[in-house]
């Protein structure tokens, strides 16, 4: 099995309204990622949530990784960085946290937060892709 690493360094949160009908977000989550002991720095992927759909329940959808050359699980990157979102803001958010019955519109935060995850690439014999 491929392995690598995610090292998640911090997100541009351009706009994210929350507790209202028009709730959404548009971001950037921005990395480095290291597989078999090569680093690639200073990528990142725009995130974004629907404009109406429930932040705290609904999908978010994540890019390509801009600058990115190399195989990787596309599926199991995506979970990665949806998480790692979740975990800055939101009911939970050690960044901002925000739960029932709030509401706001938040422009322009940058969060500064390093998290590193163990991500699987690919199995043996099996090439890795986008899919």
């Amino acid at each position: 099995m491929v392995k690598g690493k995610l090292i998640f360094t911090g997100i541009m949160q351009a706009s994210q309204e929350y507790g209202t009908d028009d709730e959404h977000m548009v971001s950037r989550v921005y990395f480095d990622i290291e597989i078999e002991e090569k680093p690639q720095r200073g990528l990142y992927v725009d995130v974004k949530q629907g404009v109406g759909s429930s932040f705290e329940g609904g999908p978010i959808e994540v890019s390509f990784p801009s600058g990115y050359k190399g195989p990787i699980n596309y599926s199991a990157f995506r979970d990665e960085v949806e998480l790692y979102y979740r975990d800055a803001f939101g009911a939970s958010g050690s960044a901002i946290r925000f739960g029932p019955g709030s509401s706001g519109l938040m422009l322009n935060n940058f969060v500064g937060m390093v998290k590193v995850v163990d991500i699987k690439i690919a199995e043996d014999g099996v090439p890795p892709g986008w899919a």
